[in-house]
């Protein structure tokens, strides 16, 4: 290589490195919730974050919400409410959440009466 050359290659080298360096690190917006990199979930055209919050009722809800039941209170992110007529009174039973209201009654279910 001839000394011009070199001398080319590295300014070039130097000007590339020191454009580089001037963005600085990357910074993530101040306030962001959710990165890309994060899984994430759709609800009612939203994003959210399932480690935080679920959807209800194409609703973003924190994973913490409760609902009463009857005379009981169940977390909707988690937990069902279903109408239950075996019995001369209202009744309802709070089941795991994807478990069908029309399934018998099992271990998990709790029967709560209703409120009158």
């Amino acid at each position: 290589m001839t000394p011009r050359c070199c001398i080319l290659a590295l300014s070039t080298a130097l000007c590339i490195i020191s454009l580089l360096g001037a963005q600085g690190a990357p910074v993530s917006p101040t306030g962001a919730r959710l990165m890309l990199c994060q899984a994430h979930s759709r609800c009612g055209g939203k994003l959210y974050d399932p480690q935080q919050h679920c959807c209800y009722d194409d609703a973003v809800v924190p994973l913490s919400r409760t609902q009463k039941c009857g005379n009981c209170t169940f977390r909707v992110c988690f937990e069902q409410c279903c109408p239950w007529s075996l019995k001369p009174q209202e009744t309802f039973v709070v089941k795991v959440r994807g478990q069908g209201c029309s399934l018998g009654p099992s271990l998990d279910d709790r029967v709560c009466s209703s409120v009158s």
